[in-house]
């Protein structure tokens, strides 16, 4: 029932995380086995949802530090993924590079700034929800979205000049 109701949710985590698709699937499996094992351990006073994207997030960081995903895996956008936002051959071609652009400018930031930015700006999460999930105070979240938003279009000018130089 766990799975039914949450899988989605925990896969595009999975996935706005590792920029892989069958990596994404993966994980959101591990994270399900993770939650089995962590069950016990839930305080029912507590909320549930917050608790689990908690624990998948911990399991993504930790997973990310383990293995140093290489950073060049989000460059590769599935087309399942991208086949619902296409509107024609020349839109889909420039959506797709503009996303390609920003994950890779998304991985030059740090595992934390990274996380709170996709929980916010493509998950659309509120600040409040986030610091539930991240276990953070709200100032400390609504500093490090202010903090990876500068940093990404920091980024992203530093990548526009270099391609207006060549």
């Amino acid at each position: 029932m766990l799975v039914n109701q949450y899988s989605k949710r925990i896969f595009n985590i999975s996935y706005q995380f590792s920029g892989n698709y069958p990596e994404a699937e993966d994980l959101t499996q591990e994270i399900f086995l993770k939650l089995y094992n962590a069950l016990p351990k839930f305080d029912f006073e507590k909320d549930f949802t917050a608790w689990l994207l908690t624990l998948a997030k911990n399991y993504l960081i930790d997973q990310y530090r383990k293995t140093k995903w290489e950073r060049t895996k989000r460059d590769n956008f599935n087309d399942h993924f991208l086949a619902s936002t296409i509107e024609g051959p020349e839109n889909g071609i420039i959506r797709t590079e503009h996303k390609k652009i920003i994950w890779e400018s998304l991985n030059h930031l740090s595992s934390d700034i990274r996380m709170v930015i996709i929980l916010r700006d493509i998950q659309g999460k509120k600040y409040e929800e986030i610091a539930e999930i991240m276990g953070l105070p709200l100032g400390t979240i609504k500093s490090r979205v202010n903090r990876g938003r500068l940093q990404l279009a920091r980024i992203l000018k530093e990548k526009k000049e270099r391609e207006n130089e060549m």
